[in-house]
């Protein structure tokens, strides 16, 4: 088909949804619709000032908007960013895909957002489907090891992971905080109240967050003569849900500990609800400590003790590396640590 067919067809779906067409602009404008095309595409010098000012004014005036799929084939690349996230029934995660979402808004570029539900198989999905889709960039926001990623990172166009790191080798930027320092920090916190029977329901030792989450609160314990009996560790999805059934196993396994450090916010949300059946006060019982300082935390758990990653930073920095590595910047850090703090609340 040739370029010409190509836009009349266009102009034809156009007219027949009542849209107005590059045509329309052309004779609003007084020129021919091969000039709009070049002043809309931003080609140089192919036109006067006034020229484009006039075709901007009669845009405007219309509420013409170009034909994105014939722009995006004849450059290989849509003004779509996808974003793949996890969990987006999580707060936290819904949170960071808000930010990235008006990051990227800002720089003229749209976003759509996929939930793989920590699935390899729906995680190769998306990521091929993306790609069919000519999208400019990809966002992960909890990776997991598939065949697809590695395609992804080895041919496919920029990416970028947020709070989990990529689970192969790979130069891809990754923007989040110091999990294994967030953790190690929790553990001293502890020792510094007196907890020293402690446990931890951490998260899925596949993420690099979770795993370096509770890495880092073991070692600080262990460092400090207080380490962690095997019963007194649990793993858990990342889930409220998984939080409560888990906490009855830690309780069966090792009895009630001093202090629980959590992986996440939802862990110490389900383990708050099995220590409410089974009447224990929190914090004068059983302390517990989350992770995350999920944004529910302010009206459903303003109890809850736990490390803050700041949320709206992790956007900015996505949209501003994303638009570098778009740019063709060689130069875009390979890792962007943010700083994170503990939030100290009444559960711990």
């Amino acid at each position: 088909m040739t370029d010409t067919s190509s836009k009349r067809r266009r102009n034809n779906a156009a007219r027949a949804s009542g849209s107005p067409t590059i045509g329309d602009v052309a004779r609003s404008a007084g020129v021919s619709t091969a000039t709009v095309s070049r002043i809309l595409n931003g080609v140089p010098n192919k036109a006067s000032e006034e020229t484009a000012r006039r075709v901007q004014a009669a845009v405007d005036a219309l509420g013409y908007r170009p034909v994105q799929a014939g722009r995006s084939l004849s450059r290989m690349r849509s003004a779509v960013i996808a974003l793949l996230t996890p969990d987006n029934r999580n707060a936290f995660y819904a949170s960071i895909a808000d930010a990235v979402q008006r990051g990227i808004s800002a720089t003229g570029n749209a976003m759509t957002l996929c939930n793989t539900r920590e699935d390899p198989v729906s995680q190769d999905a998306y990521i091929e489907e993306m790609r069919s889709h000519l999208v400019s960039g990809i966002v992960l926001l909890g990776a997991v090891r598939t065949p697809g990623l590695e395609r992804l990172i080895a041919d496919g166009p920029p990416v970028v992971f947020v709070n989990r790191k990529c689970p192969v080798d790979s130069p891809s930027p990754f923007i989040g905080i110091d999990n294994y320092a967030a953790g190690a920090d929790v553990a001293r916190y502890f020792l510094d109240k007196g907890y020293r029977d402690c446990a931890a329901l951490h998260g899925p030792s596949s993420s690099s967050a979770s795993r370096e989450r509770f890495e880092g609160f073991r070692d600080a314990m262990a460092a400090a003569g207080a380490a962690l009996p095997i019963e007194r560790v649990v793993e858990c999805d990342l889930t409220i849900e998984s939080g409560y059934r888990e906490s009855r196993r830690l309780f069966e396994r090792g009895g009630a500990p001093r202090a629980v450090f959590c992986g996440n916010d939802p862990i110490a949300y389900g383990l708050h609800r099995r220590c409410q059946e089974l009447d224990f006060a929190v914090p004068d019982d059983i302390a517990i400590f989350g992770f995350d300082d999920n944004p529910l935390n302010e009206w459903l758990a303003p109890w809850l003790s736990t490390v803050h990653v700041p949320l709206e930073e992790l956007g900015r920095q996505v949209s501003h590396v994303m638009s570098r590595l778009l740019d063709g910047d060689t130069a875009v850090p390979v890792r962007t640590v943010l700083p994170h703090t503990l939030t100290i609340r009444s559960s711990a």
